[in-house]
């Protein structure tokens, strides 16, 4: 029997980024067999944040969930594309009565997958408990989904591994974004989960977080503010690909992706 793979890609930042994307993602998936893909999209507005039309270009590239994180909301006209559109999600600990949904269950070469987005708490906005939600998630669609997968958008490297380790027994999937470097520990944890702290960032070589450096140097050596502006570097994606064995529903191997 064919394992079922996913592909998890860290923050794609900006316009370039995205167009990338849209002529290789389908591509890549092919070359590797994706049967799903989670991409986050939280920095591919111009400007910052995620917009509609971002949005609309990154399904049809090849992104079956868009998962986000602290800059969601920053395009006043995704708000109420967020309630309409199950598949870009918001993160699930931000107050109920936010736009859009945390977590979504989609059917994919023959099994459920439910993608949970959560946001970190430690040194990011006193959000709910990420470990009590994601619980509470879990437990309110139980029977629903076959595979769950989280992206948790944090800072701290510390809360990033805790969580991956508290859900490792009931997620096959646990990657970390925010950060934009892609960190060097993926791994399969023992209760059968792929584990990885950050997936890095789908975005130009030579900047800062996908900044032009000039600016981020001017900022750290004058602390004057300055706008940031997406550099002009070759792009390119970092991700994992999970593979998971269908009988016993747990991952057997991780692999990193870069494109």
């Amino acid at each position: 029997m064919k394992p079922f793979t996913i592909l998890m890609l860290g923050d794609v930042v900006g316009q370039n980024a995205l167009a990338y994307l849209e002529k290789n993602l389908w591509r890549v998936r092919g070359e590797l067999g994706a049967s799903f893909a989670v991409v986050n999209g939280e920095n591919v507005a111009v400007g910052n944040g995620i917009d509609p039309a971002s949005a609309e270009r990154l399904f049809r590239a090849g992104a079956d969930v868009i998962t986000t994180g602290n800059h969601v909301f920053r395009r006043k006209e995704v708000k109420s594309y967020l309630d309409d559109e199950p598949r870009l999600l918001r993160p699930a600990n931000y107050p109920p009565a936010c736009y859009g949904s945390g977590a979504y269950v989609a059917d994919a070469d023959g099994l459920r997958v439910l993608t949970v987005n959560l946001l970190g708490t430690v040194y990011m906005d006193p959000l709910a408990s990420p470990f009590e939600v994601a619980d509470k998630i879990l437990a309110e669609n139980k029977g629903t989904y076959d595979l769950a997968v989280v992206d948790f958008h944090a800072e701290a490297t510390a809360e990033k591994i805790a969580l991956g380790h508290y859900l490792s027994d009931r997620v096959v999937a646990f990657a970390g974004t925010h950060t934009h470097v892609a960190t060097a520990d993926l791994t399969v944890l023992p209760a059968g989960c792929g584990y990885i702290t950050d997936l890095g960032m789908c975005g130009p070589e030579g900047t800062v977080l996908g900044v032009k450096k000039e600016l981020i140097i001017e900022h750290f050596t004058t602390k004057m503010p300055v706008r940031h502006e997406i550099g002009d570097g070759k792009t390119v994606c970092h991700g994992a690909l999970f593979t998971v064995d269908r009988a016993t529903r747990r991952c057997i191997a991780a692999r990193s992706v870069v494109f």
